[in-house]
């Protein structure tokens, strides 16, 4: 059986994971991205998204890959003293919110740029607190285990 990570499809998915990387090694996407197609994969780097990206990478065998090594290169040049990663976004996923990552002053009416319908009226955005350290030591942990196992 054929490596999954060698499909069209997955390989499509890795091209737009790497063409998103930000120009500090790490990725990110802002709540926006929910209302806007223009904004997803854009946004202000972020360990746990920097994280995802890098699993996505190195479960599609891109261990050894550029993008990869200046992805691990942010997480450990973004990590505190104490171990820990700030992260001050909101970067749940799957809970469709404001649109901007903040509450709207006016709710923009329809036609307006980040207009929700009501089906989206009862959204809400969420910040889940562990992200930025239990995902980089996921990504940190799996890329050295990929490299242990990839030099012998």
């Amino acid at each position: 059986m054929a490596k999954i990570w060698r499909k069209a499809y997955v390989q499509r998915s890795i091209t737009w994971i790497e063409e998103h990387q930000n120009s500090d090694g790490g990725w990110g996407e802002s709540c926006g991205s929910y209302v806007d197609m223009a904004l997803r994969g854009v946004g202000p780097s972020t360990a746990s998204q920097t994280s995802w990206a890098l699993l996505a990478l190195m479960a599609g065998g891109k261990v050894d890959s550029q993008a990869v090594h200046r992805g691990i290169n942010y997480l450990i040049s973004s990590q505190s003293e104490d171990g820990t990663w700030e992260e001050p976004y909101f970067t749940g996923t799957g809970f469709p919110g404001y649109g901007l990552g903040t509450m709207p002053k006016k709710r923009p009416s329809p036609g307006e740029l980040h207009f929700q319908g009501l089906e989206m009226s009862g959204g809400f955005m969420i910040h889940y607190h562990m992200y930025r350290n239990c995902w980089p030591l996921l990504a940190l942990g799996r890329y050295q285990a990929l490299r242990c196992n990839n030099s012998g």
